[in-house]
Order: structure tokens, then C-alpha cells, then sequence
């Protein structure tokens, strides 16, 4: 689960995981994907607000 705060333009400004996987490299690749997402921030009276999201990250380990 990863915590971010969306600026009013819809790029993420801070990033950080609020549940870890358990592992460093599986954390680091869930930061650097919300990193590179652009979000549609919410509006307030038709302009666009910034705020905090959570960001559920599935990982799923295969043999």
C-alpha cells in the first residue's frame, strides 16, 4: 500500500508505503510506479484540488 500526495496538476509529489511487501526491491518498484503515474485530481468548485491517496499495489510472486 502506497500513500501519496497528488498535486493539483496530477503528479505525485510525495510517496511513501504505508504496508510493506516485506521486501526492499518490491517496495522500491511500487514507489517508482506511483512515481510515474499521473492522477485526475479531484475538483472543488470546478478546480482541482491536491490531497493524499492510497494505492493498493497487488504483487503477485511466480515459480
Amino acid at each position: 500500500m502506497v500513500r501519496v500526495f497528488v498535486g493539483t496538476d496530477g503528479l505525485p509529489k510525495h510517496l511513501q508505503v504505508l504496508q510493506s511487501s516485506g521486501f526492499v526491491r518490491l517496495d522500491e518498484a511500487a514507489l517508482e510506479g506511483v512515481r510515474r503515474a499521473r492522477f485526475k485530481p479531484p475538483t472543488e468548485g470546478g478546480q482541482p484540488t491536491a490531497g493524499w491517496a492510497r494505492i493498493p499495489i497487488p504483487f503477485e510472486l511466480e515459480k
